[in-house]
């Protein structure tokens, strides 16, 4: 059965429009383990345009589940991390100036930064992830950095309106996750994926959990918190 992590972001984004206290993404964590998520995740960004510090720091003790927290290599965020001690680390490109994340990491650049993260978190006793496009060079250096799973970027696939567009990216993740998970990485997937889309992602053999945030909050709006991630994990698991 593929696990579902729930990112409540883009609950922060709502209260983060107001400046206030509500809705709460704490909140949103409970209800969405209530509802049978397997983890939650969170994207503590250096601008801080939705989760805030207070959010990452009462998300740990509240998640049973997995904890993942998205970040960016920088040293700020790293301590952060540290500090709260979250089950997984996944480190993601950041550009001010994107709506969200805009493809994978680059793992050609900053070599010794990213090495030295992963040491780091090894230590303190933390997984880490890469958020990756399905290109096998950026899969092998995971591997070669010392990551623990690779996150494969699903964003090319998912803005497909019609199968036969979809198609080419969704045989590129098939191909990336068989790859990963030959050289021994783990193997999640996410981005864009949505009720219309998600089957498919989650029918890779290899893949054993998605990170699904947007879609979630913005069908609960219609129906509930616990409803859409009941039905977001019905549709994933048949």
């Amino acid at each position: 059965m593929v696990e579902l992590s729930v990112n409540v972001d883009h609950v922060a984004t709502v209260r983060q429009a107001r400046r206030i206290d509500e809705p709460d993404p704490v909140a949103a964590a409970v209800l969405a383990e209530l509802a049978g998520a397997d983890g939650i995740t969170v994207h503590l960004r250096e601008d801080r345009r939705h989760a805030q510090d207070r959010d990452v720091r009462l998300l740990r003790p509240v998640v049973h589940g997995e904890f993942n927290l998205e970040m960016a290599c920088t040293e700020e965020i790293i301590r952060i991390a540290l500090e709260v001690h979250p089950d997984l680390v996944t480190l993601v490109p950041e550009r001010r100036q994107e709506v969200t994340t805009e493809g994978g990491l680059n793992l050609r650049r900053r070599k010794a930064a990213l090495q030295s993260a992963v040491e780091r978190f090894h230590d303190a006793g933390t997984k880490l992830s890469f958020f990756i496009d399905p290109d096998p060079a950026q899969i092998e250096l995971a591997r070669t950095h010392g990551a623990d799973f690779v996150e494969l970027h699903t964003g090319e696939y998912a803005e497909q309106q019609a199968w036969e567009a979809a198609r080419p990216h969704y045989e590129r993740l098939c191909d990336g996750a068989a790859l990963a998970h030959s050289i021994g990485l783990g193997v999640h997937a996410g981005h864009g994926l949505n009720v219309r889309n998600v089957r498919p992602v989650a029918d890779i053999p290899e893949v054993s959990a998605l990170y699904i945030g947007h879609s979630i909050v913005g069908r609960a709006i219609f129906v509930g918190f616990e409803r859409a991630v009941r039905e977001m994990k019905a549709l994933m698991n048949g």
